[in-house]
């Protein structure tokens, strides 16, 4: 199992969901980027793996078309040893914030404990675009098997979609532009206490395509509530399976509402 990137299949997100971004930040490794979603107006959640080892701020940016062709003209840090500063990321036009990690994230060595659940915090709020609602405590166990399979979730996110390239051999690989907000739909495959699966099969007739290289931390929805955010893809071309971590359980509603952020009513 690899970290999820981008949407494979599926179509353009448009302005469908306006309050999910793409987040880039500096680590150790260089500079990254993933995908959030806005649930507070200074509150973006997304993975645990999209904010661990964060330097310095994370930039934000929540437009759907966000390059068809390099560059991103996304600012690149004064140094990159301490990552971005919030100067840096508002001077170029951008939100900033700061990464903060579920305590219990295990870093995918944990399998029965995830946790892959992190937050942004925005230094300023967000006022024009109205938050995704959190879905209520333990909102997935009503659609356990044999309900599951029959369940279409949403999963959006940023990441490369997996294409035929215009020339030289015809095998699907992860192509990065145009980076823009994509859309997938995916039926149920399995349900855990912390983990939801999903088929991202493009040639699934019940659904779209699934999430890939650059999705991580995007929103799976379902009913209009973000139920989990992409963490793990099972393949290298991103065709198969996907896992999503829960967000309606109660180790991370605690947690999440340490800043602020509560589940809609149930």
């Amino acid at each position: 199992m690899a970290p999820a990137s981008a949407i494979t299949g599926g179509e353009p997100d448009g302005n469908r969901h306006p309050n999910v971004g793409l987040i880039l930040f500096y680590s150790e490794d260089g500079r990254f980027r993933c995908s959030a979603t806005l649930v507070s107006p200074t509150v973006l959640l997304t993975a645990g793996h999209c904010t661990d080892g964060t330097l310095g701020k994370t930039l934000v940016d929540f437009r759907s078309v966000v390059a068809m062709e390099p560059p991103t003209g996304y600012p690149v840090a004064a140094n990159p040893d301490t990552g971005f500063t919030q100067a840096e990321i508002e001077a170029a036009g951008f939100l900033s914030g700061t990464a903060y990690t579920h305590p219990d994230y295990s870093n995918f060595t944990d399998l029965d404990n995830w946790n892959d659940i992190g937050v942004i915090v925005l230094d300023r709020p967000v006022t024009n675009i109205a938050p995704a609602q959190l879905a209520p405590l333990d909102y997935l166990d009503a659609f356990a098997q044999p309900k599951l399979n029959k369940t279409i979730f949403t999963s959006v996110g940023y990441g490369t979609e997996v294409r035929k390239p215009a020339s030289g051999p015809q095998k699907p690989v992860p192509e990065s532009y145009p980076l823009i907000r994509r859309m997938a739909e995916q039926p149920g495959q399995k349900l855990t206490h912390q983990i939801l699966q999903l088929n991202g099969n493009i040639n699934d007739n019940r659904g779209t395509g699934g999430t890939c290289f650059g999705d991580s931390g995007g929103p799976t929805f379902l009913n209009d509530y973000v139920v989990a955010v992409t963490s793990y893809t099972y393949t290298q071309n991103c065709r198969y399976l996907g896992g999503y971590s829960r967000a309606d359980i109660e180790g991370v509603q605690d947690w999440l509402a340490t800043f602020g952020v509560f589940p809609a009513e149930g």
